[in-house]
């Protein structure tokens, strides 16, 4: 099960909050500052949950609705709606403490941990303690504000399932190992290290009998330790991988959704551990949902194809919000882990350079030796930094500012780069890049005719557009900076020759250009952007 849309409205802190993904990823990642919506988000699920799972959840969240935990405006109907990517497959709506409607196909469908399941150290003394149900997971936290304390449950579960398997298993030892501690030592061995020196490895498994704890121990080099001696992040780890390996045969047809499991770890454990858990402990038909801060979680949900990172950040929830995935490799996203002010600080050894929105993310596949892009709103955003910051680098679109005038600029600005053509598509796009592919399909000459009489289809609009777009400019505001009636007349003249070299030039690529011609050549903008061609365009920019 993969959730592939949600809708939240009045519900929490959202008035109307969609999230659409273009396909179910198997890792979605929600990011953004504290107090930005991202448990609330869990908060959705678990009340969907709650009413498949329990034939009494509504009751036992009555106090719940009472107090405004889930509406927004408790005088308002709240609505939750799920969708997988053939239709909508659960969905709640209610009001105060009563609720309309419930929908679901599917029971064990969400299966959720919220933040707060640190276990500092082991006291249950004995199995049974406590009744709960496995399958309808009756033990989890109702809230995400509340304490999940299923960490002893796993252990009892697992320790039952030892002691059954003892008396009913001619080949004890082995299959004990093979199903309970081979699997996460094999997980601690990516998680941590594979140096039997450094590396965690579970030794021993003894459950909680005659007054006494449970004895689980671990060994790190030559030394072995109990559980309440290991580390808040070995805990962690461990307290998550226990969790997965008790209940994940249960929940196989699931959306799972645990709230910030990078606690108590470093980037590179952070990395390590969700690349263990997605990889590894999820079932493949399974979806898995956690919200983060994180720069490790960042970082591996931008490398895996099949990992979204939904942004929360800076948005104003009183209206209606509709987020997608954020671009793979944009460095935005990291400013919720990293704000941009320390990122020259972080990539000390590097040349920071600002671009226009979201190109960031293909300008660093060039992989430019000491240079890393990092995408800011608008050209006049990147003016403001290099104009007020002796070392800070900026690339922006041409758009319409003569020859004559990027001269000066580059001249009085000497950390400011201005592209050659109107904007970063007119690069991608260019008739000469496209034929640096050698493409068998691709005929320049009528490539470039396409162009020429799209130009011309849309010329005088063009004209008509651009003396109000060249008022926005702040550099043309610089007194230094010559802007002439010449120069705009020339703009005008070049725009109305059908002389490609003169045109191209102004002519909008991502906006005014019909990209049939390219779609039917099915090439994507890294193709486009790893050629020899594009790269030597931009780096003789940046000289």
């Amino acid at each position: 099960m993969r959730i592939q849309k949600l809708q939240l409205q009045n519900f929490k802190r959202f008035t109307d909050l969609t999230i659409t993904l273009d396909k179910p990823y198997k890792l979605v990642l929600l990011v953004g500052a504290n107090g930005s919506g991202k448990s609330s988000v869990f908060d959705a699920f678990e009340a969907v949950s709650s009413y498949m799972k329990d034939a009494d959840g509504y009751k036992a969240n009555e106090k719940t609705y009472e107090k405004g935990y889930y509406a927004k405006n408790i005088n308002a109907d709240f609505n939750i709606r799920i969708n997988d990517e053939k239709s909508e497959f659960a969905s709640i709506s209610g009001r105060g403490t009563r609720l309309f409607s419930v929908a679901s196909n599917v029971e064990n469908i969400f299966y959720g941990r919220s933040s707060l399941r640190q276990v500092p150290k082991l006291e249950r003394t004995s199995l049974g303690e406590i009744s709960f149900d496995f399958a309808k997971d009756s033990d989890r936290p109702r809230q995400f504000i509340d304490r999940d304390e299923r960490f002893d449950n796993d252990i009892e579960y697992i320790t039952a399932n030892i002691l059954q398997t003892v008396f009913n298993s001619d080949s004890q030892t082995r299959e004990i190992r093979n199903t309970f501690i081979e699997p996460i030592n094999a997980a601690f061995e990516r998680i941590f290290d594979s140096d039997e020196a450094i590396s965690l490895r579970l030794k021993q498994f003894v459950p909680p009998l005659n007054g006494k704890v449970a004895n689980i121990t671990f060994q790190k080099g030559k030394s072995v330790i109990h559980y309440n001696l290991l580390s808040a992040g070995e805990k962690e780890v461990f307290n998550i991988l226990v969790n997965l390996l008790s209940r994940r045969d249960i929940f196989n047809d699931t959306v799972y959704f645990f709230d910030e499991i990078d606690l108590h770890l470093n980037t590179k454990l952070q990395f390590n551990l969700i690349k263990e858990i997605i990889e590894n402990w999820i079932p493949e038909n399974c979806q898995f949902w956690t919200a983060s801060h994180a720069l490790g979680f960042i970082e591996y949900a931008n490398q895996s194809a099949d990992a979204a990172v939904i942004d929360l950040d800076e948005l104003n929830y009183d209206i209606p919000q509709t987020l997608v995935p954020t671009p793979k490799r944009t460095l935005d996203v990291y400013e919720v882990a990293v704000p941009k002010q320390l990122l020259a600080t972080i990539f000390s050894d590097k040349q920071i350079i600002f671009c226009e929105n979201q190109n960031d993310q293909y300008f660093n596949l060039l992989a430019l030796k000491g240079k890393v892009f990092v995408g800011v709103s608008n050209n006049n955003a990147i003016f403001v930094r290099v104009k007020g910051e002796m070392n800070v680098f900026g690339l922006r679109d041409r758009d319409f500012l003569t020859s004559k005038e990027i001269e000066q600029l580059e001249k009085h600005y000497p950390n400011y780069r201005i592209l050659r053509f109107y904007n970063f598509e007119n690069y991608m796009y260019h008739p000469d890049n496209l034929a640096s592919l050698n493409l068998p399909n691709f005929n320049l000459d009528d490539y470039k005719k396409a162009i020429v009489e799209q130009k011309n289809e849309k010329v005088d609009y063009i004209i008509s557009d651009f003396k109000r777009a060249r008022t926005s400019y702040l550099e043309l505001k610089e007194e230094r900076i010559q802007d002439t009636k010449d120069g705009e007349n020339s703009i005008i003249t070049d725009l109305k020759s059908d002389d490609f070299d003169r045109f191209y030039p102004y002519f909008d690529m991502k906006n005014k250009f019909n990209k049939r011609i390219i779609e039917q050549l099915n090439l994507s903008k890294e193709v486009l952007v790893s050629t020899v061609w594009f790269k030597k365009q931009i780096e003789n920019i940046l000289k």
